[in-house]
């Protein structure tokens, strides 16, 4: 049976990750923090202890001796890495290399190929000059979450080098009704949802015309376990390759709950723009498309009706229902 040693378990895509595996009949162990909340990931092993424990950590990888290895724990908000970079640096960056070398030395010890996956992402890009990037494009980050994950980046070819089948999967933003509030899209679809369900009048956002690559978080844990598995191994830009901005996030929630005019229920607060902001980051993942077999398999805009509908759930609301709303037109 294959074995796998998965971090970030309790995030949105460690969760849809370990839940992948299993269903490949794959052995799961998982590494969560103590102060976690306890994931209820039935059939996963749980192991707890702290991705900066490096000694802790290359205990356990080598004492496993896992198959493959997904490294998705981070600090994970591009805003958090601006009030704590130095613990941003030790998690999402020197953890992270710490964890490659671990695996090396558990490959060297078992003999036998430890496959290891490292979630980067399209903020290593920063604000790059061409549009959409792919795996050639500069890395050039413009905030500190993006310069540990560039760190990360580059030390998984220093570490093919050094015959550890290593993985750079560069994710573009995904979403999914898991994502925590703190994150944009959920602020949107929380916010929405409440305004539907009457609990609510207003919508405060930053950057309104900040444009992202949003995809669905279950397609890319797809991508995540295809490029462990592939040969040979290298790095993938997984993305959609369509660009949109906050303002049509917006928009796309508003029209699901029935709300067409919705620009006086939204405004911008300057506090809330990030002190460098990526203007227009969009991927072309023609490498994943074609070494991998992968393409996304929802559109934009059924991503944003899913999580709507999700939050109307909570709160005892239905798409159909929710077009009584006093906002409605």
């Amino acid at each position: 049976m294959t074995r796998a040693f998965v971090t970030g378990v309790t995030g949105q895509d460690g969760g849809y990750l370990a839940e992948r595996l299993l269903a490949d009949g794959v052995e799961v162990h998982a590494l969560a923090q103590a102060d976690d909340p306890a994931p209820t990931l039935p059939g996963v092993e749980l192991h707890v202890g702290d991705i900066t424990d490096v000694a802790q950590v290359r205990r356990l990888l080598i004492d496993l001796g896992p198959d493959e290895v997904y490294n998705l724990a981070a600090v994970s908000s591009v805003a958090q890495s601006w009030d704590d970079p130095d613990l941003n640096a030790q998690v999402n960056g020197l953890a992270a290399v710490a964890l490659m070398e671990s695996a090396l030395q558990a490959q060297r010890r078992r003999g036998r190929p430890v496959r290891f996956v490292q979630a980067s992402s399209a903020e290593i890009f920063g604000a790059p000059g061409v549009s959409p990037q792919d795996e050639s494009t500069p890395v050039r980050p413009i905030n500190p979450y993006g310069a540990a994950k560039a760190y990360a980046h580059l030390m998984v070819d220093v570490y093919r080098t050094h015959e550890l089948p290593a993985v750079s999967a560069i994710l573009y933003n995904h979403e999914s009704p898991r994502r925590p509030e703190r994150f944009v899209s959920r602020k949107i679809t929380s916010t929405v949802a409440a305004i539907a369900a009457g609990r609510a009048d207003r919508l405060t956002l930053g950057n309104l015309d900040a444009r992202r690559d949003w995809g669905w978080a279950p397609d890319y844990v797809d991508a995540l376990v295809r490029a462990a598995r592939a040969e040979p191994a290298q790095d993938y830009v997984i993305a959609t390759g369509e660009g949109r901005s906050v303002r049509d996030f917006v928009r796309i929630a508003f029209e699901h709950v029935g709300i067409d005019d919705w620009h006086d229920l939204v405004s911008s607060d300057p506090d809330l723009v990030r002190p460098a902001d990526s203007s227009d980051l969009t991927g072309d993942a023609s490498r994943a498309r074609s070494s991998l077999g992968w393409s996304p398999t929802i559109s934009f805009r059924d991503l944003v009706g899913r999580m709507v509908d999700a939050d109307l759930s909570r709160a005892g609301q239905s798409a159909s229902t929710s077009s009584v709303s006093p906002y409605a037109p």
